[in-house]
């Protein structure tokens, strides 16, 4: 099972913008702060926690404690959701807030996953207390294809706020994420040029928020 090729409509799409729905996905994730280019920083290592999860549970099959359905597939790519504090615009990759994770197969609940995180902590001595179990419900969100380097991402992100204006589509102030990349290139492996990155935002229908508004408003002025 490789999910990449199985769902290509929300890991392969297409280098212009389109809107997608996506339902709730089963990860485990990490959450911290700074910048993700330190060698030695804290992202790093969340992301070698969550491979050793992930590896763990795929290679369960090995084992004596295979989990009920399983089945055998390539484990997904790194995915990121990424902001920075009450909105700021900073640039500076020091104040980067983000989630890192790995989309689990459908056969992995809290049970196994918990298993998973004591083989990690037992066998590579790894401290798995900040790993989470997530239900990621993303939604309506409008994503692009970006190719090249991570720096250069402004520039799609400039496509798809034109795609956000052209459709009557506001991005989606009320999730605490900014936006969700995931990354499809080994940049050690593949040249800065080619790598591919899925770019998300989570976005929500204008017409549909102005029509609130105005119900607010309206209910707001009969109880005055």
């Amino acid at each position: 099972m490789d999910f990449k090729k199985e769902y290509k409509q929300w890991y392969l799409p297409k280098n212009i913008p389109t809107l997608i729905d996506i339902p709730v996905i089963n990860f485990v994730s990490v959450t911290g702060k700074g910048n993700p280019n330190d060698g030695n920083g804290e992202y790093q290592k969340a992301v070698g926690l969550l491979y050793a999860i992930s590896y763990t549970i795929k290679m369960s099959k090995k084992g004596n404690e295979v989990p009920d359905g399983y089945f055998d597939y390539v484990v997904p790519p790194l995915e990121g959701l990424w902001w920075v504090e009450n909105g700021s615009d900073s640039q500076s990759k020091s104040e980067y807030n983000w989630t890192s994770m790995i989309r689990l197969p459908e056969f992995v609940n809290e049970k196994v996953f918990e298993w998973a995180c004591r083989e990690v902590a037992k066998k590579k001595k790894i401290e798995t207390d900040k790993a989470v179990f997530f239900p990621f419900k993303e939604g309506l969100s409008v994503q692009c294809m970006h190719i090249g380097a991570f720096d250069d991402e402004p520039k799609t992100f400039a496509q798809m706020d034109a795609f956000l204006s052209k459709n009557h589509l506001i991005k989606d102030l009320k999730v605490s994420w900014h936006h969700h990349e995931i990354y499809l290139s080994d940049p050690k492996k593949v040249d800065i040029s080619k790598m591919k990155t899925v770019l998300r935002i989570p976005v929500k229908n204008q017409c549909i928020t102005i029509e609130s508004q105005l119900n607010h408003n309206r209910i707001t002025t009969n109880h005055n």
